[in-house]
């Protein structure tokens, strides 16, 4: 018998593990690009406003460099208890709230308009769009010599065609002079806020409705308003943040005269006419804090829209 040879079994090929990059390797590759980004917006604007933070706790008029001292919370305490900055945060307050109310309805009324259809809507919802795409120190120039001008002004020529009498507009009526240059800057932010949100509607809803025999008041009312309560917040609570924050409209057109001085005109004043750093720095702070607060209930009702949109998809 012949023996039978066996052929020697290879042994197993040893693979070495490959080793996967950890989460937070992960993680830091990704967010490495944004770097760079971050660390220019921490220089421009957190960096400026730590030194006004400090600042703002000290007595320090520029013109009297050497007298600069550790003053505490006194500046505060003066930016809420002295009487012209009190009446400047309720002029701001009073303006903001004008505004964004009056911005709010006429908004709404243009975006029900503009959600029908109709010939040249395009066109006209351009038309609609174009005074927020003006530059707002333009924009209060145009209400100041345009609109305004006792002389020459579009309003007196319109009221001496009919035999009206010719006011003085700034004079007689300042802060509303401003508040209806910016409703007029504002009211197509709002309108286009709106009208996204009417577009997002659930319109087999609508027609259900229409089908039970609901008017369109009763659709208005029941759907419509419900279905735009987040879009209202989210316009007013932008609106706001920027109109508490407006400064062009007031240094235009009243120079903060008659009574019109908000918090950021009396930031201005008290910065570059009366070189009083420390108080400046101490009322801008709070104009921070105020806008920081609006714009956390902001993204709250951003973050809300996006959750209700992936849910409702």
């Amino acid at each position: 018998m012949t023996a039978m040879t066996t052929a020697p079994v290879a042994a197993p090929e040893t693979r070495t593990p490959v080793r996967r990059p950890s989460a937070r390797l992960r993680a830091w590759a990704t967010r490495a690009p944004l770097l760079p980004a971050l660390i220019f917006m921490i220089a421009v604007t957190q960096l400026p406003f730590v030194a006004t933070l400090v600042i703002s706790f000290f007595d320090w008029n520029s013109l009297y460099p050497d007298a600069r001292r550790f003053a505490g919370l006194d500046n505060y305490q003066e930016v809420l208890t002295d009487a012209d900055l009190r009446h400047s945060v309720w002029t701001t307050v009073l303006l903001t709230v004008a505004v964004v109310l009056a911005s709010l309805v006429l908004g709404l009324v243009l975006a029900l308009l503009l959600d029908r259809r109709f010939r040249g809507r395009g066109i006209v919802r351009t038309l609609l769009i174009a005074p927020f795409l003006v530059v707002p120190v333009a924009a209060a120039l145009l209400w100041k010599h345009v609109l305004y001008n006792p002389e020459y002004g579009l309003f007196n020529g319109l009221l001496h065609y009919v035999g009206g009498p010719q006011p003085d507009w700034i004079s007689s009526t300042p802060l509303l002079a401003v508040e209806a240059s910016l409703v007029w800057q504002w009211t197509p932010f709002m309108m286009l806020i709106l009208l996204a949100g009417l577009q997002s509607r659930d319109h087999e809803q609508i027609e259900a409705a229409r089908v039970d025999g609901a008017s369109d008041w009763q659709i208005f009312v029941h759907l419509t308003l419900p279905h735009l309560r987040r879009y209202l917040e989210l316009g007013a609570l932008l609106g706001s943040i920027y109109i508490v924050q407006n400064f062009d409209a007031v240094f235009t057109i009243t120079s903060g005269g008659l009574g019109t001085a908000n918090l950021p005109y009396t930031v201005y004043q008290s910065f570059y006419q009366a070189h009083e750093n420390g108080l400046a720095s101490a009322a801008g702070v709070l104009v921070v804090i105020g806008s920081i607060v609006i714009a956390t209930f902001a993204l709250r009702v951003v973050s809300s829209l996006f959750r209700e949109e992936v849910s409702r998809a």
